[in-house]
């Protein structure tokens, strides 16, 4: 058991070492390379510049699930659009309402830096116009409670939200399991919805539940 737990450890390290590849390769340890050198980083300036030479205070919300991304990102940023504000919400912040209420009152364009996990829950971020999904993560449904956040009550413009993904990289196999958990919710649903039998309704939430630990 030990040594299954150990191999369980080292492949969960790779897969985390083949995530941060695909964002950029400086994540990796003793890795020395340029975040210029992430196609998925210089496919995120594209689109930003895009972004904000529309009319406007555009505001952008960037999200990441790897804090040193985000690090790594903010000079980057400020270098390439100076006039941009910039804000960071990730587990160390710890007055979590201050770059929120500073970014939501932002009369210019901003944009706000947030990993994914940090981003989760408890903030208000209708102010925004644009969503960045950097990495994608095994379960939809935390990447539609990071979303969530922009889509708010008080939403009044229109969301537009891009998923970042390596093609032909393990983030495109992950996006198969994010489909296959989300088609498998949707049956327990209706399932659910149809069922009148107690018992048949925990073996569903059941099987749903070990699908989530499987992954």
């Amino acid at each position: 058991q030990g040594i299954q737990g150990q191999q369980r450890v080292h492949v969960f390290s790779l897969i985390t070492r083949l995530r941060q590849a695909c964002c950029d390769p400086g994540l990796l340890p003793d890795c020395t390379a340029s975040i210029e050198q992430s196609g998925k980083v210089n496919m995120l300036l594209t689109r930003l510049a895009e972004a904000l030479s529309g009319t406007g205070a555009r505001k952008v919300v960037v999200f990441s699930q790897f804090v040193q991304l985000l690090r790594r990102l903010k000079p980057l940023l400020k270098n390439q659009f100076p006039e941009l504000k910039l804000f960071e919400l990730t587990g160390s912040t710890r007055d979590r309402g201050r770059p929120v209420a500073e970014f939501q009152a932002e009369t210019g364009p901003a944009l706000m830096l947030i990993s994914l996990r940090a981003g989760g829950t408890g903030i208000t971020l209708h102010a925004a116009d644009y969503v960045f999904l950097m990495d994608p993560w095994w379960n939809p449904a935390v990447e539609a409670q990071a979303v969530d956040r922009v889509h708010r009550l008080g939403q009044t413009r229109t969301v537009f939200v891009y998923r970042m993904l390596t093609e032909q990289t393990i983030e495109a196999r992950m996006q198969v399991l994010q489909n296959d958990k989300r088609a498998l919710f949707e049956r327990t649903v209706r399932q659910l919805e149809g069922s009148a039998d107690v018992t048949t309704d925990l073996q569903i939430l059941s099987q749903l539940l070990q699908a989530n630990t499987d992954v």
